[in-house]
């Protein structure tokens, strides 16, 4: 079986459009109907559902999906080792990651390691930590940036612990900017939390200590938290890579007692890792300190 086959069948199930796919992959749309109807020749069953909205995976295509997803991942990681051992540096590395980590630490890391190694081309996947495993532990993802809690079958690589800090209005009342709020503070207040799936660190925190807010919203993107605090809507608690550049919105506090997250690295296997996710995890824990200096500001 030709493996650009199953590339092009993979590609079509994440689009769900042969048009897109073929734009992605270089194919006409007839040449993409071409491939596929070969390939379920080759499979013996249908691979797509067609329809006016485009296509969706068959039973069967579905049961196979994660297969093909391990398969080309292994044949990925086969063509970067002969690659390397060629000593010509090219691949691809598919990164999934939390949104703090996307904006505080990886564009940083990114602009290095592509000074290094040009040829190898990187894609990033941004989610909440349910997404971030699903992706590694499914091969759509080469391994994942996230906090170490719901971490199941996956190999961990600690990187940093990211303090937890309290936000709130701007105008809250305190002697000294930097003075700590007592998690205590938070039972029965009006509280914006983050959505479950998408961060457990903080649910986890306030379980610890056994306070209950009163949560009037939650969600999963940082900003609109940020937003609706700084408007007076309630408080909340965030981790400290999230809150770079909010100071004029929001007053940022040390919880207390100290709470964190532990970031690092999830990938499926520290064994079986693609030369280019290994030379890219290697250059992040060079650079986390000297990131971690420069974005401090708390």
């Amino acid at each position: 079986m030709d493996i650009k086959k199953f590339k092009l069948f993979l590609d079509v199930a994440e689009t769900n459009n042969f048009t897109k796919s073929g734009d992605r992959l270089g194919y006409t749309q007839s040449g993409v109907s071409h491939i596929l109807k070969s390939l379920e020749e080759e499979v013996g069953f249908p691979l797509f559902i067609r329809s006016k909205h485009g296509v969706t995976l068959t039973k069967s295509a579905k049961q196979i999906l994660p297969t093909v997803r391990s398969l080309l991942s292994m044949y990925d990681s086969l063509e970067q080792n002969i690659n390397e051992i060629h000593g010509v540096e090219i691949g691809s590395i598919t990164i999934a990651t939390f949104q703090s980590i996307s904006i505080s630490w990886l564009p940083s890391i990114i602009h290095r390691f592509q000074k290094t190694y040009p040829g190898i081309n990187i894609k990033l996947m941004e989610g909440g930590t349910d997404d971030i495993v699903n992706w590694v532990e499914n091969d759509i993802a080469d391994f994942g940036f996230l906090s170490k809690q719901r971490l199941r079958s996956l190999d961990w690589i600690s990187l940093y612990e990211d303090p937890l800090m309290a936000i709130v209005p701007i105008d809250y009342p305190t002697n000294k900017n930097d003075d700590a709020i007592s998690i205590n503070e938070f039972q029965g207040q009006s509280f914006i939390m983050t959505a479950m799936g998408t961060d457990y660190d903080v649910h986890s925190a306030l379980s610890e200590a056994s306070v209950i807010p009163d949560v009037r919203f939650t969600s999963k993107d940082d900003h609109a938290i940020i937003s609706m605090v700084s408007n007076h809507l309630g408080y909340s608690i965030l981790p400290r890579l999230s809150l770079n550049g909010v100071e004029s919105q929001v007053k940022v506090l040390p919880l207390s007692p100290n709470c964190s997250r532990n970031l690092g690295i999830a990938v499926k296997s520290k064994e079986t890792m693609s030369p280019a996710a290994s030379k890219f995890i290697g250059l992040t824990k060079e650079m986390i300190p000297e990131l971690n200096d420069m974005s401090c500001t708390f």
